[in-house]
């Protein structure tokens, strides 16, 4: 077996959904600690005395102590269930999770795969460095634009959640919300989740609060959907593979520009590509990720489509 610094560095250091689960599993059975006990998970892994996690654990504290937490006694009664392991559904487990309650998240996935990348606002970044960001991914809001990976956030705060007792399942779907019964012990709330697998350890859950943070499918009944459309626009997302050379390092970023600022720079692309843009985002990170409208007479011209 592995030592509790090894298992901690381990964990901290993996860039997988599955990588990250297993990891804190192995370090939680190291440390002899019971990884359901969500009170207890984060103060029984504060027991670890190597300094890599005591610089981690002096940042986690500072947040665990904000006044609005209570003491994470703020709201220790409820059970949550937050569907989705994207940011949005990782962030809202950690605040759960922050307040007292027991949380658990489902994932209908079982792995991080999305390399679009996030452009953040300042309020967001200082969100993140609270939680850790920094730490577990030290080139977090290094460059001239400040920008992450959606993959790489959802394994920073997949870290996170799982430290302060989130329990995390991937491979599991939601289906449909089940009402409390007449058979329902007074002690429960009673609602429960329909299951894909039926059979889930977490069918015979109740919750009070269920978190329905799964995108535009929603699988959360009772939010009607309103589609927005406007004028024709042709959207084109690209990920590129960024092997960190030396020229690659050098290419300038573009936080976004339309046409109509900077008419020289789309007419020379125009001159040397034969592709007219309306306008582009250029963002390096564990990609090279753009995003452009393209005009539609100028991809017809290319052959891009028919």
């Amino acid at each position: 077996m592995c030592t509790p610094a090894a298992a901690f560095e381990a964990f901290s250091t993996a860039t997988t959904f599955r990588g990250i689960t297993n990891a804190f599993f192995q370090l939680c059975l190291t440390l002899d600690v019971d990884p359901t006990d969500h009170k207890n998970v984060y103060e029984s892994i504060h027991q670890l005395d190597c300094w890599k996690a005591q610089k981690l654990f002096k940042l986690l504290d500072k947040r665990r102590q904000q006044a609005e937490y209570r003491g994470n006694e703020a709201a220790p009664a409820f059970n949550v269930m937050v569907i989705g392991a994207g940011p949005c559904g990782l962030r809202a487990a950690i605040e759960c999770a922050l307040l007292g309650c027991r949380t658990v998240v489902l994932e209908a996935r079982d792995k991080f795969s999305r390399n679009n990348v996030l452009h953040l606002w300042e309020f967001v970044i200082a969100d993140l460095k609270g939680l850790g960001a920094k730490f577990f991914y030290p080139k977090f809001c290094t460059g001239s634009i400040e920008h992450i990976s959606i993959r790489q956030l959802q394994c920073t705060l997949l870290k996170v959640a799982l430290l302060f007792g989130v329990q995390v399942y991937d491979s599991v779907s939601f289906k449909q919300l089940l009402l409390p019964t007449e058979e329902t012990p007074v002690e429960g709330s009673g609602y429960r989740a329909l299951l894909e697998p039926a059979d889930h350890i977490l069918s015979s859950y109740e919750f009070d609060v269920l978190i329905g943070a799964d995108g535009k499918r929603n699988t959360v009944p009772g939010f009607p959907r309103e589609e927005m459309r406007g004028k024709l626009a042709i959207g084109i997302t690209v990920n590129f593979v960024n092997k960190k050379s030396y020229e690659e390092e050098r290419v300038p970023e573009i936080s976004g520009v339309a046409y109509i600022f900077n008419q020289t720079f789309f007419k020379e692309m125009y001159e040397v590509t034969g592709v007219s843009l309306e306008n582009i985002v250029y963002y390096k990170d564990e990609t090279h990720y753009f995003v452009m409208c393209a005009k539609k007479s100028s991809l017809l011209e290319q052959g891009v489509i028919k």
